[in-house]
C-alpha cells in the first residue's frame, strides 16, 4: 500500500511539473506576442514620423493612436490587466493613477496658459528695478 501511495505521489509530482512547464511556455508565448506587437507599433511610429505618404496634419493623430495602442499592448500582455474579477484592484489602481496624471498635466497646462496673465507688466517691472 505504501509503494502504491508513493507511486501515486510521484505521478502527481510529474503532472504538476508538466502543468508548470505548460504554464511557463504559455506565459513565454504571451510575452513574445506582446514584444512582437510592441515592436511592430514602434516601427510603425517611426515609419509614420518619417514618411511623406501621410497627410502632414494627420501624423500627430496617427502617432497618438499608435501610442494608445502601445499602452494597451503593455497593459494586456506585460501587466496582465484583464476584466477578470481578481483584477479589480489593479484596474482601480490604474484608473486612480490616470486620474492623478491627468490632474497634473491639466494643472500644468492651465498654469502655463495663464502665466503671462498673472505676471506684472514689463513697464512696471522696469520701473521697480531703477
Amino acid at each position: 500500500m505504501t509503494a502504491e501511495t508513493d507511486r501515486h505521489a510521484l505521478d502527481c509530482e510529474e503532472d504538476d511539473k508538466g502543468g508548470a512547464s505548460d504554464e511557463r511556455s504559455a506565459r513565454l508565448g504571451t510575452y513574445a506576442m506582446g514584444l512582437a506587437l510592441a515592436t511592430l507599433l514602434t516601427v510603425a511610429s517611426f515609419w509614420i514620423a518619417g514618411t511623406n505618404l501621410i497627410y502632414a496634419p494627420g501624423i500627430p493623430v496617427a502617432l497618438a493612436t499608435l501610442a494608445v495602442a502601445q499602452m494597451g499592448i503593455h497593459l494586456v500582455f506585460f501587466l496582465h490587466l484583464t476584466t477578470a474579477p481578481d483584477n479589480t484592484n489593479n484596474i482601480l489602481a490604474l484608473a486612480f493613477g490616470l486620474l492623478i496624471v491627468g490632474l497634473v498635466v491639466f494643472g500644468s497646462v492651465w498654469i502655463m496658459a495663464h502665466l503671462n496673465h498673472n505676471m506684472m507688466p514689463m513697464q512696471q517691472l522696469m520701473q521697480m528695478q531703477r
